[in-house]
């Protein structure tokens, strides 16, 4: 009789001491990373950091590459034993998550405030990021090509920005809105100060806010035209419940499978197969541009390794014999929403990775479906490595749905499915995971790396 290691609750499956002590010294360091990595260039800038501090290089005669494309997006491999020709392994995420963006013509001022106007990324709900403290982070590039690098809000010494809302004795016609009227996207302005400055009779207000920025920064209003400055919540990650067995951050969409997968990728050396991990960037709007999934930044990357370590193959020969986890969260059965989910076919928090044989919306539109074979080949591996796992969908069938960077791996035919933990407030400010999850998804990477 074999011992079942899915839909089983990953307290119940990971109970000594000592798993309970690596879990939590996992999950110290998880926290680490969500305070240091906000954005997609932070995350990568953590990325290469952690890489070359454990003594990996780019070195391609050594048996190790790196590539990076515009700071937010980067991939590393490390040579296998086995050729090329013969696949790889692969864990691909993404280091970009719902945020709100300052436009190119920001700044201005209205009823003795000076503001910032916005324009917010990927699917946010837009009431969750009002009245709240919010953080500047972002990149000003001058046209000397100076680059300077703005972080406001993450101190305690640092003040905070805010978008503010509508007192309720006031907003009886919003509360008669449906959620999608009442909540203007050109309402989203960030307030950042008020002060005058006595000396500029036209924009007194906005004069002040250029003058701080000019004095701090050296920047000129002309520099936001090409610059990237991103509003993000201005909280810490910290431990949720009695027990401190959740994490509640902004950004666990994706960066608990960054970390996780980059902890499994340092921590299996001397591979079978040619191991590479891979962080995109604009996930949440599609994977489009030069840095995202859909970007032929992998295939230069394949060309260089394949180059240097198996020059002779074919490339449809390497595509076609590798096997990728597209490290992607699914959302987690809620309790006060239980009518959105079909409860047999949900992903449940605590339950170790889940696996998502398909994604897209509704009849699977858009969707990467996973074949059995590879599927079968998965739950062997995690079944010998004894890991919790679980599988599930995305909602009920006509309610929605969601896509990844999986479609667009499958397309080289190379085998693929979505696997990650399950996250309750997805999208939010304030997203929750698992502790035993992460710890989990960390194992299940790295068996998959050694298989």
């Amino acid at each position: 009789m074999t011992t079942k290691n899915h839909d089983i609750n990953g307290w119940e499956h990971y109970n000594s001491e000592n798993e309970k002590k690596e879990m939590y010294a996992l999950a110290d360091k998880y926290l680490s990373f969500l305070t240091e990595a906000k954005t997609e260039k932070e995350v990568v800038t953590y990325i290469e950091k952690a890489l070359k501090e454990s003594g990996f290089s780019d070195n391609t005669a050594e048996g190790t590459l790196i590539r990076k494309l515009k700071g937010k997006t980067l991939l590393a491999a490390r040579r296998g034993k086995r050729p090329l020709s013969e696949g790889f392994r692969m864990v691909g995420a993404h280091g970009d998550s719902p945020r709100i963006d300052f436009k190119q013509h920001p700044l201005y001022e209205s009823c003795d405030l000076a503001l910032a106007k916005t324009h917010y990324y990927g699917g946010i709900r837009k009431y969750q990021w009002l009245a709240r403290p919010l953080a500047i982070h972002g990149t000003v590039v001058k046209m000397d090509g100076t680059e300077i690098n703005i972080v406001i809000g993450e101190k305690d010494t640092d003040p905070v920005f805010t978008i503010t809302d509508l007192l309720p004795h006031l907003a009886q016609k919003e509360i008669e809105k449906k959620v999608k009227d009442a909540f203007d996207a050109e309402k989203l302005n960030l307030v950042l100060g008020s002060i005058p400055d006595k000396s500029e009779k036209k924009s007194p207000l906005k004069n002040t806010i250029l003058n701080i920025l000019k004095q701090k920064y050296a920047m000129e209003e002309e520099d936001f035209y090409s610059a990237e400055i991103q509003i993000v919540p201005a909280d810490k990650p910290r431990y949720v419940g009695l027990d401190s067995s959740l994490i509640g951050s902004y950004g666990h969409d994706d960066r608990v499978c960054v970390f996780a997968a980059l902890e499994a990728f340092l921590n299996s050396p001397q591979p079978e197969y040619t191991q590479i991990f891979i962080v995109w960037d604009k996930e949440e709007i599609g994977s489009e541009g030069s840095t995202g999934a859909q970007s032929h930044f992998f295939d230069y990357c394949i060309e260089d390794m394949k180059e240097a370590w198996d020059k002779d193959a074919k490339l449809s020969q390497i595509y076609l014999q590798g096997k990728m986890i597209s490290a992607d969260v699914n959302a987690g059965l809620d309790p006060d929403y239980q009518d959105a989910f079909e409860k047999m076919n949900s992903a449940k928090v605590g339950y170790g990775p889940c696996f998502n044989k398909f994604t897209g919306s509704r009849g699977k539109v858009g969707a990467n479906d996973a074949h059995p074979e590879y599927i079968a080949f998965l739950r062997n591996i995690l079944k010998k490595a004894n890991i919790p796992w679980q599988m599930a969908e995305l909602g009920k069938v006509d309610l929605g749905g969601g896509g990844t960077v999986a479609k667009f791996l499958a397309s080289y035919g190379i085998d693929v499915i979505d696997m990650g933990p399950a996250v309750l407030s997805m999208h939010s400010p304030f997203e929750i995971v698992s502790v035993v999850d992460l710890y989990a998804t960390a194992k299940a990477l790295s068996t998959f790396y050694k298989s």
